[in-house]
């Protein structure tokens, strides 16, 4: 049925430009589609145009800041308005980036997992990880001990240092040793007060968009990521002949050397059922990251596919995902051959049924 939506978008947060392209996308489908819309740039006048048009429902394009760290959900919820996406709690836990293993474990526990075991319990693995915050600079001298991170991150260089909690790649840096550490921790605490420096991941880099909530809740074909700019940064996220997509993902990528190395009939056949256990391997992943949330509705988990270990590694959750024309989930929708207007009213129509 047709409802009257307000699309909330812009806001003043580093992604606002983003922000801007996902809410004018969903704005024009949901207007073809017969909604009536009201598009809103969340400014101090968001709550006296809210209260004045009663909208049936509130589809939030925002990205960064407080679009996606529970703020504006809290707003919504206190003011009875409907709207697509996770709850205020949930979008606060999934903003900080560093709660993933912490959230993960907790789930697995609450399932019978126990402790240390609770690591290895599903299919996801995560890189290992610290967490420094300006206040530990600033305050206590955290700088002196920068030399700790080689032992408490095994792994060796390069690492990843990137804000906490953020969007679209803004302040993430590949670091190669440790004379370009603290220029990145800069780069990094220019987006956040808090950031991560974590083991640097490789394998084949997979976005998968996640619809529904719960037990019904159900992956889309995942995204393969391929970047000529050395990493998925955000340059290359910016010019589309830095990136190259395939949706879904190639299967000679993750069977690897597997695929070119074997190429008779039975082969093949055993090439297809590999490919299709880590497809399924990689879709569980992403499952149980939108359950261990308690996400609702949408959500898109970037991931790497790590076929030397054989595992997935999870990098973040992302509760508001880009929904421009060329935004990873319409990508993924229409590799599912699911239409973009169809999948936004599949979304309004879960929200507005909890109303």
């Amino acid at each position: 049925m047709p409802y009257k939506v307000a699309v909330l978008m812009g806001g003043s947060s580093f992604e606002r430009d983003f922000s801007l392209a996902s809410g004018k996308y969903v704005l024009r489908t949901l207007e073809a589609g017969g909604h009536t819309v009201l598009p809103l740039d969340t400014t101090t006048s968001l709550v006296d145009s809210l209260r004045r048009e009663q909208p049936d429902v509130a589809f939030i394009a925002l990205h960064g800041g407080h679009g996606e760290d529970g703020t504006v959900q809290a707003l919504l919820e206190y003011l009875a308005i409907p709207f697509v996406g996770s709850s205020s709690g949930v979008c606060r836990t999934a903003w900080n980036k560093s709660m993933l293993p912490v959230v993960l474990k907790s789930h697995r526990q609450g399932l019978g997992g126990a402790g240390a075991g609770a690591r290895t319990l599903g299919p996801t693995h995560w890189p290992r990880g610290v967490l420094l915050s300006t206040a530990a600079f600033k305050e206590y001298g955290a700088a002196a001990a920068l030399d700790l991170i080689a032992e408490r991150l095994p792994s060796g260089y390069p690492y990843a240092v990137l804000p906490a909690s953020g969007g679209s790649a803004l302040g993430v840096n590949r670091v190669a040793s440790f004379e370009e550490l603290a220029p990145a921790l800069l780069d990094a605490l220019s987006f956040d007060d808090e950031v991560l420096v974590e083991e640097w991941v490789s394998g084949v880099e997979l976005a998968v968009s996640v619809i529904g909530s719960g037990q019904a809740a159900r992956a889309l074909p995942p995204i393969e990521i391929c970047s000529r700019g050395g990493f998925f940064n955000t340059e290359v996220r910016l010019d589309p002949d830095l990136v190259e997509y395939y949706a879904p993902v190639r299967s000679s990528s993750l069977l690897g050397t597997q695929a070119s190395a074997q190429t008779g009939a039975g082969d093949e056949k055993e090439n297809a059922a590999d490919a299709a256990r880590i497809l399924a391997l990689i879709e569980d992943s992403a499952l149980e990251v939108h359950r261990s949330y308690g996400c609702r509705d949408l959500s898109r988990v970037d991931m790497f596919w790590d076929g030397a270990a054989n595992r997935v590694k999870v990098l973040e959750i992302n509760t508001s995902p880009g929904m421009a024309e060329h935004s990873l989930l319409p990508m993924a929708a229409a590799a599912a051959n699911i239409p973009f207007g169809q999948l936004l009213n599949e979304l309004l129509d879960m929200a507005c049924a909890r109303a």
